[in-house]
């Protein structure tokens, strides 16, 4: 039997888009053959099932997720600084489209954590080294002296990362740009003193 050759990373970032737009039980295997290009024997022999893509999708949006964060941090004069754009990024990520489509690991946690283990292990994982990334740049803003006060980086960590969860979710009631915006301003600020 042959296999099927296609250029993985774009049906896999293909299949994300699918699943941020609509959620996992709402992507019908039509839906992930439009957006993908490939037929359901096709998806089942190269991922098994759905499921199989969903998590495959989301070890790519991981991938792609960590090297736009690392990029964005490299090219920031400050610890602070990139923060700070970083949470505007978010912000306008909040305003360009569906703000609950926006984060495709958020999105998989609340539709799918509590019915498979195997998604939330990995939701799970990804997520705790995005809050690691994050407890690191905040640790060289503390170092740098940008970042004062006596709470520790993990603990502005998990504060920034429960602040980031609830700008998503305010953004999807409350989209008006200058409200995002001052919002994200007053996140920075919470967690740099």
């Amino acid at each position: 039997m042959r296999s099927a050759e296609f250029d993985r990373e774009t049906v896999l970032r293909s299949a994300m888009n699918a699943f941020m737009h609509k959620g996992y039980n709402k992507t019908s295997m039509q839906d992930l053959k439009a957006a993908t290009g490939l037929h359901p024997g096709s998806i089942y022999c190269a991922f098994e099932n759905k499921k199989g893509l969903l998590l495959a999708a989301i070890g790519q949006y991981n991938q792609d997720s960590t090297a736009f964060f690392n990029a964005f941090f490299e090219k920031a004069p400050s610890p602070l600084a990139g923060l700070s754009a970083y949470l505007n990024h978010i912000v306008e990520q909040c305003l360009s489209c569906e703000p609950a489509a926006s984060c495709l690991l958020q999105k998989a946690l609340n539709e799918l954590a509590e019915q498979d283990s195997d998604v939330q292990t990995l939701v799970t994982e990804q997520l705790n080294r995005w809050q690691a990334g994050l407890e690191a740049i905040i640790e060289k803003g503390i170092l740098a002296g940008e970042i004062v006060g006596l709470r520790d980086a993990k603990c502005r960590a998990r504060s920034l990362v429960m602040s980031i969860y609830g700008l998503r979710t305010y953004g999807y009631t409350h989209p008006e740009p200058d409200e995002l915006k001052a919002l994200a301003k007053q996140v920075i600020n919470d967690i740099s003193v």
